[in-house]
């Protein structure tokens, strides 16, 4: 085994900053040396996160984020920063030589005209996109191993690409009419206060939002695009779910014309045997998001309607760890010469 590698946590005190100092509290192979905060430097960690007490974590120190710092001191970075401050801060720490995992939109879409459309932002680093690996170890695992820079999947986008991979590798279902109706616990809307997350406005409802404008939207039609080699358009939906953590995403396409249910599983079967995370569920189950809390897995149940000549694909995943921190952890073990699946290897967190 490699000796210990070094991390550094740019924005410790987000959803997804908190999901990865539990992930690297139990981590054999990396430690955490340096978390960052603007707001809370120089508290412990464990002040901020009480469950990290009695981990080796628990007295690390918080500081301010210093580029010149992180680089000497890590061998990989986690930035866990909105959008549009990565992209900087990314290009800072790449050019002083560091291997950096961006869990923001930043360097997801490789067109950087399509990041501004959707984001509102012009894209300040189009010199090293083109570097920026898609960390979706499932389809781009090689490339991972070998990147500098991985642009960490959105939750959403993981769990409606996963679903609908193998159905488009296989040609077995039209690329015209694919609709896709995810929703999400509410952590996926981050940890800053604002009214559409309050705890009244959550529990005891279920709602729609940003329909038809959605920002993941075009990160999804771009992997799948680049699934079947031709342009892809489709419709994605998205509802906010009165639980904390989760994403449950209903895909609704249709089967080419002689395809039926066997050769559907097979394909699914085909492509995701030997793949830990992506669980096929028997032919009758359908997934529920408390069997994947907590965890790295991908549960997968698949619906043959021939009434309506339809596959309705079915995917759930955390949306935190799957959909966020664990996958950031699962690309940078590669990126590091680790095993995949070090760390990870996590029960759900039922009931």
């Amino acid at each position: 085994m490699n000796a210990t590698k070094r991390a550094g946590l740019v924005g410790v005190t987000g959803y997804t900053g908190m999901e990865l100092t539990r992930l690297l509290a139990g981590h054999e192979g990396i430690e955490l040396v340096r978390a960052t905060s603007r707001s809370e430097a120089g508290k412990p960690l464990s002040a901020i996160y009480p469950f990290l007490q009695g981990t080796k974590l628990a007295g690390l120190t918080i500081t301010q984020p210093d580029i010149a710092d992180l680089r000497e001191n890590c061998d990989i970075v986690f930035l866990a920063v909105p959008h549009a401050t990565a992209m900087d801060m990314a290009g800072q720490l790449l050019d002083a030589g560091a291997r950096v995992v961006d869990l923001s939109a930043d360097f997801r879409l490789r067109d950087p005209a399509v990041y501004q459309t959707w984001y509102k932002h012009e894209h300040s680093r189009t010199d090293i996109l083109p570097q920026a690996v898609y960390g979706l170890v499932e389809l781009y695992r090689e490339d991972v191993r070998k990147a500098r820079l991985v642009a960490n999947p959105g939750c959403y986008p993981t769990s409606s690409i996963l679903a609908l991979y193998p159905a488009l590798a296989e040609g077995l279902v039209e690329t015209d009419d694919i609709v896709i109706d995810a929703k999400s616990g509410a952590t996926g809307a981050g940890r800053k206060a604002s009214l559409g997350s309050l705890f009244c406005e959550v529990s005891d409802t279920f709602r729609a939002y940003n329909l038809g404008k959605h920002r993941h939207t075009p990160e999804i039609e771009q992997e799948v695009s680049r699934i079947v080699g031709q342009d892809i358009l489709l419709s994605f939906n998205t509802h906010l779910l009165p639980i904390n953590r989760g994403i449950l995403s209903t895909i609704y396409t249709r089967l080419k014309k002689g395809v039926d249910p066997a050769a559907v599983r097979a394909a699914y079967e085909k492509h995701y045997a030997g793949e830990a995370w992506v669980r096929l569920l028997p032919a009758g189950a359908l997934p529920e998001t408390r069997f994947v809390r907590g965890t790295m897995f991908c549960d997968i149940g698949l619906v043959t309607d021939p009434r309506t000549g339809r596959l309705i694909i079915l995917s759930a995943i955390d949306n935190l760890c799957r959909g966020a921190s664990g996958q950031a952890l699962a690309n940078a073990n590669l990126m590091l010469g680790l095993p995949e699946n070090m760390g990870l290897n996590l029960a759900p967190m039922v009931p």
